[in-house]
């Protein structure tokens, strides 16, 4: 299996990059919030990787970070959460608010991701209440922001006009048991330092 690749960012597209490793073009299918923090083209980059064996075809997924991967390994394992569903589920929830989320059996903010519906939501945080358990919220506890306050400040920052990825790279790292309020702020702060 492909672990991950160091190289030249070659494009970025919607849905996926081109990864230029020693002359080869690897075509990465990658999350919108992953895509969104890929540095330039020209610059050089390590993307964690995941291969997708089909009879028919073989698909290379890329992420920003081997918990992004372990979390979209986790996804797949769901019966009926196929590598499309599972990139969209993590294209609208960070890996973080997506533990949080199910940690605290939050069916309804899973639903709310485009193509996941109450009932293969349900079987997600069934499924993976133990696998992507409470302690597992991001590498070393970072992320551990209360999934309620992340949620209504995402849908904030949506209402606002933002992108799912803009939203979720600026929710990331947010502080611990936080307010609305407070987790809005802190999420706008960081996007008017990238502005």
């Amino acid at each position: 299996m492909i672990s991950f690749l160091t190289g030249v960012v070659a494009g970025r597209f919607d849905t996926f990059a081109l990864l230029d490793v020693g002359g080869v073009g690897f075509r990465l299918n990658m999350s919108s919030r992953s895509l969104a923090v890929l540095p330039a083209s020209g610059d050089e980059v390590t993307v964690h990787t995941y291969l997708h064996v089909r009879e028919d075809e073989l698909t290379l997924y890329g992420f920003e970070s081997a918990f992004e991967r372990e979390t979209f390994e986790a996804l797949i394992s769901v019966t009926g959460v196929g590598p499309k569903v599972a990139l969209s589920t993590l294209s609208f929830l960070s890996p973080e608010e997506l533990v949080a989320a199910i940690a605290s059996e939050d069916v309804a903010l899973i639903s709310s991701v485009p193509g996941v519906g109450r009932k293969t939501a349900g079987r997600i945080v069934l499924d993976l209440a133990e696998r992507l358990g409470a302690d597992r919220v991001g590498p070393g506890g970072a992320g551990r922001v209360g999934p309620g306050a992340v949620a209504e400040a995402r849908e904030a920052l949506l209402a606002m006009g933002f992108v799912p990825a803009e939203a979720s790279a600026a929710l990331k790292g947010a502080p611990a048991d936080e307010d609305v309020q407070t987790v809005l702020a802190y999420a706008l702060s960081r996007l008017g330092d990238r502005s």
